[in-house]
Order: structure tokens, then sequence, then C-alpha cells
């Protein structure tokens, strides 16, 4: 199974691989463009997520970290550098602790390593098989991906969102929701040996700073830094600010 991807910048750049939030498609790190002018950069789906395939569940963290392993393998790096936000972010814990032969330096961004409690992500999945849709969870979803001023003065921004959302995948997003309720990387953190930052967006409700400061503690040698106002989805709201910290880190 390959990803879905998009390639962009100099074929000779350095890879940076970038997966996204539970329910999102690389459309949201369309404000991350502008690190193609030094990176050879892949933004993909998830698998069970836009146009990515959707194989039959159940899914684990483990199973999204593999598929950036074989997509790295499909595009030929041996080594790239990788970010990811929210389940994006777990993936990433994981890829750190387990394959660090493959990661060069690593960004974790408005993630956690463990996100109880597990019946809030049993009920949302049975909300989403129930109705064979995620469009009757996205508006509530979406108010936690933005902050309130911010979807408010930028209503267009909010309605993609919430379209995006509303259109993936229901078992997909079901199953991403079960890798979420069984999932416990801490004990993964201090496996962690590649370079890392960890980004908070200063106002995220759905994984709070808390989260980042645990990983942060527990990854050697890992940088915490805290952005804002920005809610979960930090590099659509603040993309300039997102990008001077990668930029930085991965330089």
């Amino acid at each position: 199974m390959t990803l879905h991807h998009e390639l962009s910048g100099p074929e000779a750049g350095p890879p940076l691989l970038l997966g996204g939030s539970l329910g999102a498609t690389l459309k949201t790190w369309d404000g991350q463009l502008p690190l193609a002018e030094r990176f050879r950069l892949v933004r993909f789906d998830h698998r069970g997520h836009g146009a990515s395939p959707v194989p039959p569940g159940p899914y684990e963290i483990a199973d999204l970290g593999r598929d950036v392993l074989a997509l790295m393998d499909a595009l030929g790096f041996e080594r790239a550098s990788y970010c990811g936000l929210s389940i994006g972010g777990m993936a990433g814990i994981w890829l750190g602790a387990n394959a660090p032969d493959r990661i060069d330096r690593l960004v974790l961004m408005c993630t956690s390593a463990h996100l109880p409690p597990a019946a809030a992500w049993r009920e949302r999945a049975a909300a989403v098989r129930a109705a064979g849709s995620v469009a009757g969870i996205a508006d509530g979803v979406v108010e936690r991906w933005l902050t309130p001023d911010f979807a408010a003065e930028h209503p267009e921004v909010r309605a993609d969102l919430r379209g995006m959302l509303a259109a993936a995948p229901a078992d997909g997003y079901a199953w991403c929701c079960g890798a979420i309720e069984r999932m416990d990387l801490r004990p993964a953190l201090a496996r962690i040996r590649a370079p890392t930052l960890v980004i908070s967006g200063s106002e995220d409700p759905a994984t709070p700073p808390e989260h980042q400061r645990l990983i942060a503690d527990g990854i050697p040698d890992a940088r915490h830094e805290a952005i804002g106002p920005a809610a979960h989805l930090a590099a659509v709201q603040q993309p300039d600010a997102v990008n001077r910290l990668i930029l930085d880190h991965l330089t």
C-alpha cells in the first residue's frame, strides 16, 4: 500500500515528510509549501484519510508509522526528517523510537503520547460508524482546530476544513480513533535519539500544551516551543511561525 502524497521542491533537497491530523488531508499543509524552497517536501494522507487507501481495520499507531516507512521506500529515501501534527505526531513518536536509522530530525506538533479517556474515542468511533459519515461530529471537531477569533475572522478557512473533515472516510476515521484509544507511547519517548522539536498551540483544547511538555521531557534533549494564538491546527493558523521553527530546527 502506498499513501497518497504530493511532492514539492527540488529533487535533490533533503526530504521532509508531513503527516497531518485525524480527519485531515494533506491540504492542511498548504501553509508549509514555502519550505519547499529548501526541502523535498512530501505531504501525504494517512491510511483511511483523503485519497489514501482504506484497508480493513483495526489500525494501530504502528501501522501509520510503517506506512510512512513504506512511502519513504517507494520514494527512495533512506533517511528523512519527519513533521507530524496530532495523529501524525503520534506516528512520528513511533517512527523516532522504532526506526531511528530512518529518521534524521523530528518535529512533533500539537500531539500526545497518551490521550485518555479511551471511552471518548470509542464513543466517537461508534457515532461515526452509526451515521456512516464524519459529518455529524465535524462542527465540534473544527471548533477545537481553530481559535474562536480566527474562525470568526476567516470563515472560508473554517468552511474548507469542515468540508474536508465531513468528507473523510467514515471507516478510516473510526479505525484511527481506535488507534488513539489504545495508544500509550510514553514508554517509547526515552528511545528517541533524533533531534526533536515539540511545538504547542497555546490554546489547543484537543491536545493541550501539557501533553507536549510531557513529550519534550521524555525525549532526550528535546526542545519545546509554544506559539499563539493557535488551537489544534497550529500549522494552519500560524503557518509563518511554524515554518520558522521547522526551518530553524532542520537547518
